[in-house]
């Protein structure tokens, strides 16, 4: 009885770790993409910075290599890393995301803009509850999901050559449901990490801070390639 009742007792505080761990995870998640937000409208207001990242490829390709190199630090070393860097990092990506996202206030209508927006978070808040409170195991998603993506990336790489009409819808559906399918996966990952429990508070923290990115990167990449599709451009 007295096992029964502490096995109880470890799940109810693990239930309750978890819970407590999404809200710091969704709430990293937005300030990322606050700064991004207002990065890329202080971006946009101004010629000079516009001409300077999009007029001149190494300084836009500058900043793009950047982000990458950040979101792989992030995700293999975060570690090694303080509470306090691992979110300095975030925020700096977030920031540099916001330089390279500005283009598409030049490219595509307010009006548009904010529907795919509004598109985007209910279809990831959808699939983010569906994650988290699914009973079905999502791991079986994950290779399927990275041999996607990778196929996704490297036909978008090689259609920046082509210029092929047909491949470019064909990237933009698959990549949608690719992402909509991470959104939900992810979510499940984190709920699994949370559940299984924390040293201390600090590397919770950080747990919270690489959960923001991953998340963050689904919802960007999926509101960008609903404005594919829902976009009107200028």
């Amino acid at each position: 009885m007295l096992d029964e009742q502490m096995l109880h007792a470890g799940e109810s505080g693990a239930i309750a770790q978890a819970e407590g761990f999404f809200p710091k995870v969704y709430n990293w998640m937005t300030v990322g993409l606050g700064v991004s937000a207002v990065i890329s409208l202080l971006t946009v207001s101004s010629p000079a910075m516009m001409q300077l990242v999009f007029g001149n490829r190494l300084v836009f390709f500058g900043l793009i290599i950047a982000e990458l190199l950040l979101v792989m630090t992030l995700s293999g070393a975060i570690h090694r890393f303080s509470a306090a860097a691992a979110t300095g990092c975030f925020l700096v990506y977030s920031a540099l995301s916001g330089v390279t996202l500005a283009v598409i206030f030049a490219l595509y209508t307010q009006s548009s803009i904010v529907s795919a927006f509004f598109v985007t978070a209910g279809t990831f808040g959808a699939m983010s509850i569906y994650g988290h409170v699914t009973r079905r195991d999502l791991t079986s998603w994950g290779s399927f999901l990275f041999m996607g993506l990778i196929g996704f990336l490297l036909a978008s790489v090689v259609n920046l050559f082509l210029q092929s009409e047909m491949i470019y819808w064909v990237t933009t559906y698959c990549g949608i449901l690719i992402f909509v399918g991470l959104t939900a996966y992810d979510t499940q990952k984190l709920k699994a990490l949370a559940m299984g429990g924390f040293a201390n508070s600090e590397d919770q923290h950080k747990a919270a801070i690489l959960g923001a990115l991953r998340l963050y990167l689904d919802f960007v990449n999926l509101f960008l390639l609903l404005l594919r599709v829902l976009g009107r451009r200028r």
